[in-house]
């Protein structure tokens, strides 16, 4: 019974480890040694019939001892799953036993043996089958051979019976606990393919989030600096002969423009904290950006340090809203950058002047949708106001810890 409870792990994958049902098993080994030597004992022992027949039943019985070896124990091991190898190896040892089976009486020790080996092998209909078989062929084929007196074949044949109505009840017993364990077996198996798939797409969605990241990281700092930057040269082209001293300051502006981007690029490779808010505060900050795009930046309400989380992303969406009015809206027009500090909630807007456009159609592009995006992931809302010939207002609102009030 033993082997079939420890059936559970017949995987090798279970919770107690690799091969325990391989462990399991060998207890089968030592039983089936220990009820073939008792057999043979009780043949020895036994009062007739005589001493040459009770020798050619346990030389018969001895072929049972390789049959086991070779053929059993891989067929028991496999838990029956070859159906035609199963019933081949029952097959076999049932006609190994019933000759000796039927010559001596003793020989019946043996289906202690036998009989849970058939519920192993085979299914239930197969496997009562042969206990069938195992129990009452060698009675009656004992009883014709040797005419035994009434009461000896009444106590052997009531103790086929017996034999056969245990056998059922364990037999079915042992089935339901080996099908359950199959069972158990594939949704363990299921379990473990899902995990490993659950595991997959967790990893591809932490790639593709950080994709994103670094794409919307990217298109705010290193993509705006090079479009400035192009920017700047091309009106530097402009002013070399007619501007000396403007394109000198678009050089300079220029210069500190590439500063910066490789700064962002080592900040970005670094996972730090944005270049412009390393050891400054938010107004200083917009204060240097709005000064690289000849920007205005008002900052209204009690400034205070705020966790980096808002103030990185109202950095990024002023770099938004800035690279979208030098792109859409024309170098000439002026921007203006609001930041208002409130109890509970920061509010960053860009505003320009520029030609505007139908806020209300749909847009191809990253910058807004990618504004949006960064926003929502602190709890924030983006807002685009504009129509054609009214400039442009991006208004970026961002809930922040409540400011705590000071004692007078």
């Amino acid at each position: 019974m033993s082997a079939a409870v420890g059936s559970c792990d017949a995987s090798g994958t279970g919770p107690a480890g690799p091969n325990v049902w391989e462990r399991t098993f060998r207890l089968w080994d030592p039983y089936f040694a220990v009820v073939w030597v008792v057999t043979v004992v009780f043949v020895l022992g036994a009062a007739d019939p005589g001493r040459p027949v009770r020798l050619a039943a346990i030389g018969l019985l001895a072929l049972l001892v390789p049959w086991y070896v070779l053929v059993g124990r891989p067929v028991l091991m496999a838990e029956g799953q070859d159906e035609r190898r199963s019933l081949g190896y029952v097959a076999g040892a049932v006609l190994l036993f019933l000759p000796p089976g039927i010559m001596v009486g003793e020989t019946r020790v043996l289906t202690f043996a036998l009989i849970p080996q058939c519920f192993m092998a085979l299914r239930m209909r197969w496997a009562m089958t042969a206990v069938l078989v195992i129990n009452v062929v060698p009675v009656a084929g004992w009883s014709l051979l040797w005419r035994p007196a009434p009461r000896i074949l009444f106590a052997n044949s009531v103790s086929a019976v017996v034999s056969i109505v245990f056998s059922a009840a364990i037999g079915s017993w042992i089935i339901r606990v080996i099908e359950q364990s199959r069972e158990r077996a594939e949704l363990i198996a299921e379990l473990d393919a899902s995990r490993h798939e659950l595991s997959r797409l967790s990893a591809a969605h932490g790639a593709l989030a950080e994709r994103e990241r670094m794409a919307r990281e990217i298109h705010d700092t290193l993509a705006q600096g090079f479009t400035s930057l192009l920017m700047l040269t091309q009106a530097v082209e402009a002013e070399l002969d007619r501007d000396p001293a403007q394109a000198r300051r678009h050089l300079a502006l220029m210069d500190e423009t590439a500063r910066q981007n490789l700064a962002e690029a080592r900040a970005l490779v670094a996972g730090g904290t944005p270049a412009d808010l390393d050891g400054a505060s938010l107004p200083d900050a917009l204060g240097r950006l709005a000064a690289r795009h000849d920007a205005t930046l008002k900052v209204t309400g009690p400034v205070r340090a705020l966790p980096a989380g808002p103030e990185v992303v109202a950095l990024r969406s002023c770099q938004e809203g800035l690279a979208n009015a030098r792109k859409h809206a024309g170098s000439s027009t002026s921007v203006a950058i609001g930041l208002a500090y409130a109890d509970d909630t920061l509010t960053v807007s860009v505003r320009d002047d520029g030609c505007g456009f139908d806020a209300g159609a749909v847009h191809d592009g990253y910058g807004l949708a990618g504004l949006r995006a960064r926003a929502a992931e602190v709890g924030g809302t983006a807002q685009v106001s504009s129509a054609p010939g009214d400039g442009t207002t991006v208004t970026v609102r961002l809930p922040v810890p409540a400011a705590r009030s000071e004692a007078p």
